[in-house]
């Protein structure tokens, strides 16, 4: 106690010695204050000793070793000890240890050395950590006023839980076709991918021994939500939560980069981020600095990769898009990181050997849909109602799968629910956006009034969306998606009308230090929107509208217009009018243009338009020849839009009974394509049987690669036919899961198709082959692809006559095999020899669970074989032996091995020639062997007495579930131990 308070009157700030009258030496204070500047001299060389690792070169190192040396800190011991260790980082390291292990002296003159240098290496000590603080303060100024449009409330929908897909490249469909065909083809399931990869991993190696990549690409259709991940994952780097080995982040959008001519990339970097002040720093190799370019779609420059005047150095002014190709080509800034974003058609103008890393954001799958409907909904009986409507109308299910028509249809259809008007819902995409035009016209209006007359429509509404129509028309026939302030005046936009309600809700206004520029709130609306100035104006035209100027040839009436316009989207081979002429079609229904009454001159219709469309569209539907493109089945799409549906229902009944045989006319096929994009029904499971030939097959073949389960039995295909499916089988985009071939006319060289495709195919997982003839020959050249492929699980070569060379080919593959999980060869007549080579292949595989070798001539030999196989097998779940001529040899070998095993679940031996002895010996083995919950002995010879001895294992066996001994020659006193035995045994669910 007296150490305690002696030590305490030591600390108290109150005991001081007197030194004058007025003076005082505060012993605690000089000892604080002496401490407190030692840690501060030290904390600075551990405070920057990351920026001394990144920044110090080898001759500034010498010259700091130089001072110290002089300056008497170090010694040449420390010298040489520095000098040894090898790498330069390691030398760094190692000078700051021995510096700070020393007393302060060292530290004040590494200190004062680097702060009174004027090198740039001690400018980029000095000044990097204010320079980063500050450039992350100001990018989160500027997107944290966007959180609000970013975000979603709902936590399970925010980007924050989601991830990206590692995937290999762009698909065909995602290089030539519109975004929504691509979502419509593939019904927004995700692609075939490699991985997910989190926003926080997404510029990190994928393996400890590879290298982080370079250039960056997500892809994404338009309205997915590009632009709000790369906004997410800015705020998250400003606040140091992901990438924090990434020192600087310049994001650039390619509709700020529109405005710009000819500037160096120093300049561009200075122009936007006039706060960095050293760009030496921000773009050298010293740094991790991120570059990210977002919306390469909205490019109007093109990328020239293979023309463009090479260029690398950054303070050589070029023209932007000669800029743009020598940063991702690494001439320019080879050092940083570059980060694309864009829609897919546009992606792949990028040489795909420039792209290090592919990532896709995925939409909402049916689940997400739910969840933002209920949380979107307060009252769970609006969201379910939607969901039941939404499943009624399957095309507006497919849309939801971006986000941003999720937004749209959510708001709009909220807002007619509870409008006391009671309007029905929408059933196409026309007549949604036609409620959400009028809506956005109607905010602030009360609700529940009468409808909206023409007369009471303001109108300055009527003037914005009609030029709003013809800039979208013009800005969509140019591939133009952006829009300046000057272009929104050419067409005689007022940019005060672009933030009334119509305004707003239909043009999104995006500013930047750069350049302020607009654009339609989703790519759908600014198509729908031509649609409307193209139905308004083609009633009047007389010159074609298609040229935007007067210098054409005369076309009167809307039909001659209408035909026009068809006429352009065949003819446009990225489909990038196919949705304008679905609203174009729409608009011809009298429900979709009920809602516009107010807002376009569209006058009155009889109805005689929509017949006649449905007559034009039908006639377009057997005119065709040859393939069934995806131009072809936009014109469904567009028959759905009419809401001219009775054949698209014939097509789908028949389809759903399977009783398509004789009925598949070019027009059907169509049909058939159309349901496929829409109808996960009619995906899932694609029943073709007795319906196709080679003819048929070739027109569908295109369509068939985004059916999930396809079934093409007893259509007698030939090999001929194979040819084509194992095309179809190797494209890239193929989203088959299942195939099956069964019953058709399938031999060795079809077989050779197919095992092309398998070593390329990425998504089969089950190959059905059944009674077939492709013989040992067709067995060798599948088994050779198995050895390789590793995504089929499933393979059914049921009597192909592949005998006993083709099952010593498949042996081969279950030891070199890992993904196959079931073999079904049954009636192949692999004999004794065959079953021994598959047995010594079971010794060490270990992922078959299911083996198939029933009516295979195997005998004793064969189930001997097999038996030795299951002593050390422990995988197999399955295993089937009916009709192999298995007497009780054969039953003992195999008995003994049910002793030693514990896997087999399941053993069939029905229609074998097992006896009493048989009998005897698997009643031994069920005392003992408790994993068998499946026993077939149908059909054997175990009489009276063998079946007393199993029914004397059952009252002690707690592992059998089912059990079958039919025709057994069994009698009464059988049947009595059977039901005495059953009397004790628990677990036994069947007995037959």
């Amino acid at each position: 106690m007296e150490r305690k308070a002696h030590y305490d009157s030591i600390l108290d700030r109150s005991k001081r010695i007197t030194w004058q009258d007025d003076c005082y030496v505060d012993l605690q204070s000089v000892s604080c204050s002496t401490s407190s500047q030692e840690m501060e001299d030290l904390g600075w060389v551990q405070k920057h000793q990351d920026q001394l690792q990144r920044f110090i070169t080898a001759s500034f190192l010498e010259r700091i070793l130089t001072h110290l040396r002089k300056m008497d800190v170090l010694s040449s011991t420390d010298e040489t000890k520095i000098k040894e260790v090898g790498r330069l980082q390691d030398q760094v390291n190692m000078l700051t240890t021995i510096v700070t292990g020393k007393d302060t002296q060292g530290s004040d003159v590494l200190r004062g050395f680097i702060e009174s240098s004027d090198s740039q290496v001690a400018q980029f000590i000095i000044n990097y950590e204010s320079m980063v603080k500050e450039h992350k303060d100001v990018l989160l100024r500027r997107y944290e006023q966007l959180r609000d449009r970013d975000s979603c409330s709902c936590s399970k929908l925010n980007i924050s839980s989601r991830t990206l897909l590692l995937v290999d490249g762009l698909s065909d469909l995602q290089q030539k076709e519109h975004d929504l065909m691509q979502v419509g083809a593939t019904r927004g399931g995700k692609r075939n991918h490699l991985r997910q990869l989190g926003l926080a991993k997404l510029l990190e190696p994928l393996t400890r021994v590879s290298m982080p990549p370079r250039v960056s690409l997500t892809i994404g259709v338009a309205g997915i939500g590009k632009t709000t991940w790369v906004r997410h994952f800015i705020r998250q780097w400003s606040q140091g939560t992901i990438c924090t080995d990434v020192s600087f982040v310049l994001p650039f959008t390619f509709c700020e980069l529109n405005s710009l001519e000819k500037l160096s990339a120093e300049k561009l970097v200075k122009m936007a981020f006039p706060h960095l002040t050293d760009l030496s720093l921000v773009l050298s190799s010293s740094c991790r600095t991120l570059l990210i370019l977002d919306g390469l779609d909205e490019f109007r420059s093109t990328l020239n990769f293979s023309d463009a005047v090479p260029c690398n150095d950054p303070k050589k002014e070029v023209s932007i898009d000669d800029l743009i190709t020598n940063i991702i080509r690494g001439n320019l800034l080879p050092d940083i990181a570059v980060w694309v974003t864009a829609r897919p058609g546009v992606a792949s103008l990028i040489p795909g050997g420039l792209v290090d890393r592919v990532t896709e954001i995925p939409g909402f799958s049916p689940k997400d849909i739910q969840v933002f409907l209920n949380h979107h909904f307060s009252e769970r009986d609006f969201a379910s109602k939607i969901w039941a409507h939404l499943e009624s109308y399957k095309i507006l299910m497919v849309m939801c799968y971006i986000p941003c028509f999720c937004w749209i249809l959510a708001d709009t259809l909220m807002y007619i629910m509870q409008s006391a008007t009671q309007e029905t819902l929408p059933r196409t995409c026309t007549e949604l956006y036609a409620q959400f035009c009028s809506m956005k016209a109607e905010v602030g209006e009360p609700r529940g009034r009468e409808p909206v007359k023409m007369e009471q429509l303001h109108g300055s509404n009527r003037k914005l969306l009609g030029n709003l129509g013809r800039l979208a028309f013009y800005g969509l026939l140019k591939h133009k998606y952006t829009f300046s302030e000057q272009d929104l005046r050419a067409y005689g936009i007022e940019l005060l009308l672009t933030q009334s309600s119509l305004g707003a809700g239909i043009l999104v206004r995006e500013e930047s230090v750069i350049y302020t520029t607009y654009r339609f709130t989703h790519l759908t609306l600014q198509e729908f929107l031509a649609a409307t100035f193209y139905h308004v104006s083609s009633k009047r035209a007389i010159f074609d509208l298609f040229s935007e100027s007067t210098m054409s040839w005369p076309k009167i009436g809307f039909q001659n217009h209408f035909r026009s316009a068809f006429q352009h989207s065949q003819q446009a081979e990225d489909g990038h009018l196919d949705v304008f002429v679905r609203f174009l079609t729409g608009l011809l229904c009298p429900a979709a243009v009920k809602p516009l009454s107010g807002l376009l001159a569209i006058g009155k219709d009889d109805g005689n338009l929509k017949a006649w469309a449905a007559g034009f569209l039908q006639g377009l539907l057997v005119s065709g020849s040859g393939v069934v493109s995806l131009r072809a089945v936009n014109l469904a799409y567009c028959l759905q839009e009419l809401q001219h549906t009775e054949l698209l229902r014939t097509v789908e009944e028949d389809l759903r009974l399977g009783s398509l045989a004789g009925k598949l006319t070019r027009a059907h096929c169509v049909v058939l394509g159309y349901l496929l994009h829409v109808s996960p029904e009619c995906s899932e499971q694609t029943n073709l049987t007795a319906s196709l030939n080679c003819t048929t097959v070739k027109c569908l073949l295109p369509q068939l690669l985004y059916c999930s389960h396809l079934r093409l039995e007893n259509n007698h295909f030939k090999d001929d036919v194979m040819e084509l499916l194992g095309s179809l089988l190797s494209a890239k985009d193929c989203h088959i899961q299942k195939i099956s071939l069964a019953d058709n006319a399938i031999s060795n060289k079809g077989a050779k198709a197919l095992s092309r495709a398998l070593l390329v195919n990425r998504a089969l997982t089950s190959l059905n082959l059944r009674n077939n003839n492709i013989g040992s020959k067709g067995a060798k050249f599948l088994a050779e692809a198995l050895k390789m492929n590793q995504v089929l699980v499933s393979i059914n070569f049921q009597n192909n006559a592949i005998e006993e060379e083709g099952a010593q080919a498949l042996a081969e593959v279950l030891q070199c095999n890992r993904k196959l999980v079931s073999l079904n060869i049954r009636k192949n007549t692999v004999g004794a020899n065959g079953a021994k080579r598959i047995a010594d292949a079971l010794k060490t595989n270990r992922t078959l669970t299911k083996l198939i070798l029933c009516s295979n001539q195997l005998g004793d030999k064969g189930a001997i074989a097999l038996a030795e196989a299951l002593s050390v097998n422990h995988t197999l779940l399955s295993l089937q032996l009916q009709s192999n001529s298995i007497s009780n040899r054969g039953m003992t070998a195999l008995t003994k091995a049910l002793r030693l095993n514990h896997g087999l679940v399941s053993l069939n031996l029905r229609e074998n020639s097992i006896g009493v002895e048989g009998a005897k010996n698997m009643a031994q083995a069920l005392r003992e062997n408790n994993s068998l919950q499946d026993l077939d002995l149908t059909a054997n010879l175990l009489h009276d007495e063998g079946v007393q001895a199993i029914a004397g294992a059952i009252k002690f066996n707690q592992g059998l579930t089912s059990l079958h001994l039919q025709w057994n020659f069994i009698k009464s006193s059988a049947t009595k131990a059977l039901a005495h035995a059953l009397r004790s045994n628990t677990t036994m669910q069947l007995l037959e």
